[in-house]
């Protein structure tokens, strides 16, 4: 696949948010055409909008039907919602919800045809976005009913230059969170992310940090027993299958510390526990990952930003790096199937053909 050939279809999430601001400014560098072909989802009429309130440079918006008719030395947009939508920057509406769902819609719908290669999202509203269509409390878990093939599990990655933090338990209540806790999940939650960072970050052999759910990690059954039942079991199977992880970890020390800078992701057992010290140690360059699937998907780490929307003042920085770890996604994975195509095994049967010699590569040395 070559670079100008990578097709990214873009969401416009909730157009009275920040949306078409950080994709308008990330995309009005000509240097991203360089490396994608990028496909908005949205309206070029609402596009138009953003950018005069905006002040954003005036590059050509290519309409199109479908990705089979995007320019590859052109910011293409599909227009597929409503022009008549009023658009009220800043201001949550039911409206605004379904226009963020129409968009996400279409472009999981060209990506199960593989029309686009993988999907950007622009922030949406958990709440207006909500219907008898979408009853996910987000972008994550949608996705996962949408596009998993083979009964895969999404997981949730956090990733920056330097960081990378997934989650055991993605938008749970605070109140279920425990009871959510079990080894089974917990190490099947290592499992997935040995292979994400393997697979979609390209890092072999990745070592892996666990947190603790309780304070200084249970005092050993003292503050909760989590630690002592689940999830040091979790991380001990792990380990017998030859995957590093290490822990479990205190979060404040963990990060207080800087001991995550030793490891190649942080594994948090919830929420706000991983994304709090993330984002506030990745600032604006922070990109959210849905990984596990067999699509791939991106989206900046920010919300709607409702109370800067239409105002000129949303940091693109997050978007942009959303696209460019999408591309970065698409490149690992293709290498890593490349690598790991059994290339031994093609070269003792293509060696031992000449000898006509047949080989049982299911036996031992000894045993052959």
């Amino acid at each position: 696949m070559s670079q100008n050939k990578i097709k990214i279809g873009i969401t416009h999430g909730d157009p009275n948010g920040i949306g078409y601001e950080v994709i308008l400014k990330a995309l009005e560098d000509p240097r991203m055409l360089e490396l994608c072909t990028p496909i908005i989802y949205g309206s070029a009429k609402i596009a138009n909008h953003y950018r005069k309130l905006s002040n954003i440079s005036q590059f050509p918006l290519h309409q199109i039907q479908t990705p089979d008719n995007a320019r590859p030395d052109q910011v293409n947009i599909i227009n597929v919602i409503d022009e008549s939508l009023k658009i009220e920057p800043g201001n949550p509406s039911q409206e605004a919800g379904k226009a963020a769902f129409i968009a996400l819609e279409a472009a999981v719908a060209d990506m199960r045809a593989e029309k686009i290669d993988a999907i950007v999202t622009a922030p949406i509203n958990k709440a207006t976005i909500q219907s008898g269509e979408f009853t996910f409390p987000g972008h994550t878990e949608y996705l996962e009913a949408s596009l998993a093939e083979n009964g895969e599990k999404a997981l949730m990655i956090l990733s920056s230059e330097n960081m990378r933090v997934a989650l055991v338990t993605i938008h749970t209540p605070l109140a279920s969170v425990a009871s959510e806790i079990t080894a089974d999940k917990v190490e099947s939650r290592i499992r997935d992310f040995n292979s994400a960072l393997e697979k979609d970050f390209g890092i072999p052999h990745p070592r892996i940090a666990v947190l603790s759910l309780n304070p200084h990690s249970g005092e050993n059954g003292l503050i909760g027993t989590e630690e002592k039942n689940e999830i040091i079991p979790a991380i001990e199977t792990a380990r017998n299958s030859k995957i590093n992880c290490f822990g479990p970890f205190a979060s404040d020390g963990f990060f207080g510390s800087g001991q995550w800078k030793k490891f190649d992701g942080v594994l948090a057992m919830y929420h706000d526990q991983g994304l709090a010290p993330f984002k506030a140690l990745a600032m604006d360059a922070g990109v959210n990952v849905t990984s596990g699937l067999p699509h791939v998907r991106t989206s900046p780490d920010h919300g709607t930003g409702f109370d800067i929307a239409g105002k000129g003042e949303a940091s693109e920085e997050s978007m942009r790096q959303a696209i460019y770890r999408a591309i970065d996604i698409i490149r690992s994975r293709k290498q890593h199937r490349e690598i790991t195509r059994n290339p031994l095994r093609k070269q003792y049967v293509e060696r031992n053909k000449k000898d006509n010699v047949v080989l049982d590569l299911t036996k031992s040395t000894d045993e052959a």
